[in-house]
């Protein structure tokens, strides 16, 4: 498998679609602080899956997405392109292409050659060829000290990664995962089995109960046949003997209903429908004329009582006025006022003017007194002449209405002389109806009598039917072949049956008392039983998957212990050599420690150790020359070289298909750029190698150098230069 080519575009400074092409065994990528070609190292690990935005300097998914004073982008997209001729992929495919989109929604979307995946998908795949988001072969400045200042157990999985256990750790968590579920299933599958445990006892005694109860049905069954038996033949002839009783009487009721309709209606229609109409209408007439009278009468009452109200007033003196004068009137009275008033200004004395004022006075209340009555008198004499014109109106309506009364009056006696004289002509008719009547109820009487014996049969019917009905559950279907049982004593007592009716319900009861219903027992029972058997069974299977799923994690575990032994064994092999070429000699290698697991207690306390024990591994190192055999007595570039050493160790132990170095020989001295440049082209030789420098040294080993660059837009872009092409045309 052969890494191809890296594609970009809105992926953090990579606005524009941007692809770097691997076409050589080492290439590097250069360009000054800033400008993004960290990105692309970011693009590797981001692509295959990682998740913690912390390592990809970011807080949120938006921040991977190109958004540069130039514009920005809706989404970042990444893609990955092997080359798969050789099937180190399983995929059916010459070349793979994997694919990582985000949106600035935060949504992220996976894909396989186009094919949208799940992440899980994903990391299996990955997985399968030994590559993933953080592992040891995309290696940054950091991550270069991060093996070092790692605790023993953090290394071990480090070493892990890189020896291809991973794979086998995931199917054992899987194993363990399924070896949790197979024991929860179990208990679940006990649990059940226990609750149902007690039911079936129960329904094993219910069993014993069945028994009896069918014995009991069977001689239900017996007694039923010759019961059911004559009770039909009863209930037959007890029919047959009513419809013979009742010919007779109902004939004979029907003639005298006859005659009775026949003279019911002769007299309704000669005398009581006549009389009675004419009746009821002289009454209502009278009743109307009476209260029309009463009416009228009031009227006339109220009436002579206004005229009498008049009369009194018009003898009265003390009348109020409301008349109008005319001017002919008024100006009469002016002119008199006028000349007494003229001739007073003609007097000098005082007692003549007051004579004069006086008078002047008695004119003007003179002149008030006569229009006031004259007024007055003529409103009453009006008045007085419409109430007596309706005062004599009423008195003839009421003289007509007392002679309507006494017509009606003498119509009304006349009819009920002739209703007496018509009643005592049908005397004679009355008594024969009478008669007819009393016959009527005798008949009736008896058909009455027979009746309730019907409805009595009616009623045993419906019994014998429910009793049927009930035979046939309490027992079984066979019942209705009643019919076909043969009866020895054909002529037998009603109290015989009786008696076997009574037996009956004493079965019954005896059948009621047990509880049991035999198909639903016995049923119950069956599918329960099953079910028991079904738990039992499933507790097996699940007891020895449980067992096969610790078989396969024994096998794993030891599987791991294993390869891990040998993977350290060539790992401390190849960490020697590369420590004694960066330092001239001395010793390095990892060593297996314990190590007491701690937990959290929950409280104030802190961490406590649990007891239990882990494997991790240890740096054991002695630098020739000095008395160094601790990391922490390491300065920064001794601690840089053995970062460097250790790294490519575990890259030569498994190999992976390629290598990201992002600006690991930073610390380096040109001396030991050097030896780091002759490292660089070693591991070219086993993988391809991405290399992120300054270094001049690791550039020259370089066979495609990329150049990124970034102007005031914030948008990184491309150069590059292939040293072959460049010697060639340098020539």
């Amino acid at each position: 498998m052969r890494l191809k080519r890296l594609e970009l575009s809105g992926f953090k400074s990579f606005a524009k679609p941007t692809e770097f092409l691997f076409d050589s065994p080492i290439t590097a990528i250069v360009g000054p602080n800033g400008s993004g070609k960290s990105n692309s190292a970011e693009a590797f690990r981001w692509v295959l899956g990682e998740r913690s935005l912390k390592s990809l300097r970011g807080q949120k998914g938006e921040d991977l997405i190109f958004n540069g004073t130039g514009g920005r982008s809706n989404r970042a997209v990444v893609s990955l392109v092997f080359d798969n001729s050789d099937r180190y992929f399983n995929f059916d495919y010459d070349e793979v292409k994997l694919t990582r989109e985000v949106y600035r929604d935060g949504q992220n979307v996976y894909a396989v050659n186009g094919t949208i995946v799940r992440y899980r998908d994903l990391t299996e795949l990955l997985a399968g060829v030994s590559l993933g988001a953080s592992d040891h072969y995309i290696i940054n400045q950091g991550e270069a000290d991060r093996v070092l200042s790692a605790n023993p157990r953090e290394r071990r999985a480090l070493v892990e990664d890189a020896l291809g256990l991973r794979l086998y750790q995931w199917k054992i968590a899987e194993s363990e995962k399924k070896l949790e579920q197979t024991k929860n299933n179990l208990n679940q599958v006990m649990s059940l089995r226990r609750e149902i445990a007690p039911h079936l006892r129960f329904l094993k005694k219910q069993m014993e109960k069945v028994e009896q109860a069918d014995q009991l049905r069977r001689d239900l069954k017996g007694l039923y046949l010759e019961y059911l038996k004559r009770e039909e033949s009863y209930l037959i002839q007890e029919k047959k003997n009513l419809i013979e009783e009742r010919q007779s009487p109902e004939g004979e009721l029907r003639e005298i209903v006859g005659k009775l309709a026949k003279e019911k209606t002769t007299e309704e229609t000669e005398v009581e429908v006549r009389i009675q109409t004419n009746r009821v209408r002289v009454e209502n007439e009278l009743r109307n004329v009476v209260m029309e009278k009463e009416k009228l009468s009031r009227q006339l009452g109220r009436v002579e009582g206004m005229i009498e109200l008049k009369r009194e007033a018009m003898t009265s003196s003390d009348l109020p006025s409301q008349r109008d004068f005319s001017f002919t009137e008024v100006s009469d009275l002016f002119r008199r006022l006028e000349q007494e008033i003229g001739d007073a200004g003609k007097l000098s004395d005082v007692f003549s003017i007051r004579n004069v004022l006086r008078k002047i006075t008695e004119v003007l209340k003179n002149f008030l007194q006569q229009g006031r009555e004259k007024d007055e008198k003529m409103e009453l004499t009006m008045e007085m002449e419409r109430l007596e014109a309706e005062q004599k109106m009423l008195a003839l309506g009421v003289a007509d209405l007392n002679e309507k009364e006494e017509k009606l009056e003498a119509e009304k006696l006349k009819l009920e002389r002739e209703l007496a004289s018509t009643i005592a002509s049908v005397r004679e008719a009355e008594r024969e109806i009478f008669n007819l009547k009393t016959r009527r109820q005798e008949l009736e009487s008896k058909l009455n009598l027979l009746d309730s014996r019907a409805a009595r049969l009616r009623l045993e019917e419906t019994n014998f039917q429910s009793e049927l009905n009930e035979a046939r559950v309490l027992v079984d279907q066979e019942v209705a072949l009643y019919k076909n049982f043969v009866l020895a004593d054909v002529d037998e007592k009603r109290e015989e049956q009786e008696k076997r009716r009574h037996q009956l319900e004493r079965l019954k009861i005896k059948l009621e008392d047990l509880g049991i219903e035999s198909g639903d027992t016995i049923k119950e029972y069956r599918e329960v039983s099953e079910r028991d058997i079904f738990l039992s069974r499933e507790i097996a299977d699940l007891e020895a998957a449980g067992a096969s799923l610790r078989v396969v994690i024994a096998e794993l575990v030891e599987k791991i212990e294993h390869e891990f032994r040998e993977g350290l064994s060539k790992i401390n092999k190849q960490f020697q050599d590369f420590f004694s070429l960066m330092f001239g000699g001395g010793t390095a290698d990892l060593s297996i420690v314990k190590q007491k697991l701690v937990g959290k207690t929950g409280d104030e306390a802190g961490d406590v150790e649990t007891g239990e024990e882990a494997s991790g591994l240890d740096i054991r190192i002695n630098l020739p020359r000095k008395k160094i055999r601790g990391l922490e007595m390491l300065s920064g570039g001794e601690r840089a070289l053995v970062s460097i050493a250790l790294l490519f160790a575990l890259s030569q132990v498994n190999p992976p298909p390629f290598l990201v170095l992002d600006e690991t020989d930073a610390a380096l001295d040109e001396a030991n750029s050097r030896k780091y440049g002759d490292m660089v082209a070693n591991l070219a030789k086993h993988s391809q190698l991405i290399l992120i420098t300054h270094n001049r040294e690791t550039m020259s080993r370089a066979g495609v150098l990329y150049g990124v660059t970034m102007n005031t837009d914030g948008v990184s872009k491309l150069l590059s230069i292939k040293f072959d092409d460049a010697t060639q045309f340098a020539k």
